[in-house]
C-alpha cells in the first residue's frame, strides 16, 4: 500500500498523461523564416540601426525608413530581413541605388549586385509603410496599441514580445544577433511627444508643426525591446541614483494626470528596487543610456532603459498579491519585475526565444529576492513557495528551437521555484550565493546566450553536474518524486523518480521538530542516514524543494 505525503503526485500522473495525449505541434515555413538561424542570416552582423519613423495616429499608420549597418561575417549575395507582410516594402536602398528584392510570409529576401566579401563593412535602407497591426490585449498579443488619454488625445506604445519587433519595423528580427547601438526618431503630431530607448539628443520642430524625437542608444538592444511611445507626456526627474557604477540619471514620462501620483509611487518603489538588484546582480547595465519609467496604455514590458508601466499607481499587479502570501502587496509589481529584466532579458538575452526561461525564471525570482531584500529571508522564500499557486505543469518550460517557439508559462514560476531549490540544496551560504549571481551577469554581460551557457556556468561554478536537475524542470512537465520506503530491517531509503535519466538531488529532511539534514539522493534506492527516522516523524521540505513525495 502506498501513502502520499502531498497530493503533487497525482499532478505529475496527470501531467504526464496529458502530455502523452497532446498532439504535436505542427510547424510551418513561416515559422522557419521567423526563428531560424539560416545562412541567410547570420552571413551579417549588425551594427547600427537608424529607425526613422512617422507616426500618423489618426490613420493608425505607419511611414519610414530603417537604415542597417552590417559587418559581412561571410561572402554572401543574398540576406533575409523581416516585416510583417500587411506593411508595404516601398523600396531597399543600396549606395544610392534601389535593391531588388521578394517576400515570403513575414520574410524579405534582398538581393545585392555583386558579392559582399566577408570582413566588409556596409548599409542599407528599407523604406517602408502602412498600417501595422494593432494590439487588441497588449501586452499578451503583439502590435501598437492605439487608444486615448483622459483628455481625448492620442496615446500610443509598442507592445511586441514574442511576435517580434518586425510587426512594424523593418529589421533582422531574431534575438542571437543585438544591434550594437541604434538611433531611433520618432516623428508625431505637434503636441504630442515620443518616448524611446536610451537618451533624448534633439528635438525638432518640422514644417507643419509636426516634432521629431531623436533618442540615441548606446548599448545593445534586442528587438522587442526598441520601444515607441508616443504621448502627451510630461517629464520629471526623479534625480540620480548612487548605483555601484557611479550616478545613474532616473527620468520619468507620464501622462498629467497621474503626475502627483506617479511622484509618490515612482520614488517609493524605484531606488530600493535598484539597491536590491544591484546588490544581487552587480551594476544596472545600461548607465550610459539611463533609467526611465514610461506610463503605458497596457500592464508593462521591460523595454531596455525606458521600463513600459500601466500597473495604475497601485502595489502589488493590478492591486493583488500573485503570490498569495502577503509580502507580493506590499511593492509594486511591475516596476519591480519588469525593471529585473534588465539584468535578464536586455543584458543576457536568450539566443533563441525557445530560451525565454533565461529571462522569465530569473526575472521572476528577481520579486523574491526583493523581497527577502526589504523583509529578510524568511519572507523571500514563503513569496517563492507562494508562486506555486500560478504553475501548471503542463508543457516544458523550454520551447521549439527555430520557429519561434516559447514554452509553458511556467518559465516564470516553477522556474522561480527551480533557482531557489539550487540555491537550498547547493548553496546555502548567502553571500556565495550572491556571487554566483553577479558572477553570471558579468560573465555574460551584453551577450546572447543559451541554455547550456547557462547550465554550465553552474556546473563550473559549484564543481558538480546540475545539468540532470535543470534537464527535469525546464524539459520536462512533471515533477520528481521523492520516494522513501521503509524496511522491516534498517534504515529507511530514498530514491526521484523522474523523467530525467541520472536525476539527483541532495534533499533537506528530518525528524519531526528536529534539524534539516541535507541527504544525497539519486534514482536508485539509498539509505537516509538520519537518526530515529520513521514514517510518522518524517518532514521533508517541500517549503523549499518544489517535488512530489510519497511513503511506500
Amino acid at each position: 500500500m502506498r501513502i502520499f505525503l502531498t497530493a503533487l503526485f497525482a499532478s505529475v500522473l496527470t501531467s504526464a498523461q496529458a502530455q502523452l495525449l497532446q498532439p504535436k505541434a505542427a510547424f510551418t515555413r513561416a515559422d522557419s523564416l521567423r526563428g531560424y538561424q539560416s545562412a541567410l542570416r547570420t552571413c551579417y552582423d549588425l551594427n547600427y540601426y537608424h529607425l526613422d519613423v512617422q507616426v500618423d495616429p489618426a490613420r493608425k499608420a505607419l511611414k519610414g525608413s530603417n537604415e542597417f549597418r552590417f559587418t559581412a561575417t561571410q561572402d554572401f549575395s543574398r540576406l533575409q530581413f523581416d516585416l510583417f507582410a500587411n506593411l508595404q516594402v516601398d523600396k531597399v536602398e543600396y549606395q544610392g541605388k534601389p535593391l531588388p528584392f521578394t517576400r515570403e510570409a513575414n520574410a524579405v529576401f534582398v538581393t545585392f549586385p555583386a558579392p559582399v566579401s566577408k570582413g566588409s563593412r556596409a548599409a542599407f535602407t528599407v523604406f517602408y509603410s502602412g498600417q501595422p497591426t494593432e494590439a487588441k490585449q497588449a501586452p499578451w498579443d503583439g502590435g501598437l496599441v492605439f487608444t486615448q488619454d483622459a483628455k481625448g488625445k492620442p496615446w500610443i506604445a509598442s507592445a511586441c514580445q514574442g511576435v517580434g519587433a518586425s510587426i512594424w519595423w523593418p529589421c533582422k528580427d531574431q534575438q542571437a544577433d543585438e544591434v550594437d547601438s541604434m538611433l531611433i526618431s520618432v516623428t508625431v503630431p505637434k503636441g504630442l511627444k515620443d518616448v524611446s530607448n536610451g537618451r533624448l539628443r534633439r528635438t525638432t520642430t518640422l514644417k507643419g508643426g509636426a516634432t521629431r524625437f531623436d533618442w540615441a542608444v548606446s548599448n545593445p538592444i534586442n528587438n522587442y525591446d526598441v520601444a515607441l511611445n508616443v504621448g502627451d507626456y510630461q517629464h520629471f526627474s526623479g534625480g540620480t541614483y548612487a548605483g555601484e557604477s557611479g550616478p545613474l540619471t532616473l527620468d520619468y514620462w507620464v501622462l498629467p494626470e497621474n503626475l502627483a501620483k506617479a511622484k509618490t509611487q515612482f520614488a517609493a518603489n524605484v531606488p530600493p528596487m535598484l539597491k536590491s538588484m544591484e546588490s544581487w546582480f552587480g551594476p544596472y547595465p545600461f548607465y550610459k543610456d539611463g533609467y526611465k519609467l514610461v506610463d503605458a496604455p497596457h500592464l508593462g514590458m521591460e523595454h531596455q532603459s525606458a521600463v513600459a508601466y500601466g500597473n495604475k499607481y497601485q502595489n502589488g499587479y493590478l492591486g493583488r498579491d500573485r503570490s498569495g502570501t502577503g509580502w507580493g502587496d506590499k511593492w509594486d509589481f511591475i516596476i519591480i519585475h519588469e525593471s529585473g529584466h534588465e539584468w535578464f532579458g536586455n543584458s543576457l538575452t536568450s539566443q533563441d526565444i525557445a530560451d525565454m526561461w533565461i529571462h522569465e525564471s530569473f526575472t521572476t525570482y528577481s520579486e523574491a529576492l526583493f523581497v527577502e531584500s526589504q523583509f529578510g529571508k524568511e519572507a523571500g522564500q514563503q513569496y517563492i513557495h507562494g508562486q506555486r499557486r500560478n504553475i501548471r505543469n503542463d508543457s516544458p518550460i523550454i520551447g521549439t528551437y527555430g520557429v519561434n517557439r516559447e514554452g509553458s508559462s511556467d518559465m516564470y514560476d516553477k522556474g522561480s521555484n527551480l533557482l531557489n531549490m539550487i540555491r537550498t540544496a547547493y548553496v546555502p551560504d548567502d553571500a556565495r550565493w550572491r556571487e554566483l549571481l553577479r558572477g553570471l551577469n558579468k560573465q555574460f554581460f551584453h551577450q546572447t546566450i543559451t541554455t547550456e551557457q547557462v547550465i554550465g556556468y553552474f556546473n563550473q561554478q559549484l564543481g558538480q553536474n546540475l545539468t540532470p536537475v535543470f534537464n527535469q524542470y525546464l524539459r520536462h512537465a512533471g515533477l520528481p518524486v521523492l520516494e522513501v520506503r521503509f524496511p522491516k530491517a534498517g534504515p529507511p531509503q530514498a530514491r526521484w523518480i523522474a523523467a530525467e535519466p541520472d536525476f539527483a538531488l541532495p534533499v533537506r529532511v528530518r525528524t519531526r521538530g528536529g534539524s534539516y539534514q541535507l541527504m544525497p539522493v539519486g534514482t536508485t534506492f539509498q539509505p537516509l542516514a538520519v537518526p530515529n527516522l520513521k514514517r510518522d516523524n518524517l518532514e521533508v521540505d517541500t517549503e523549499n524543494y518544489y517535488v512530489g513525495t510519497l511513503l511506500e
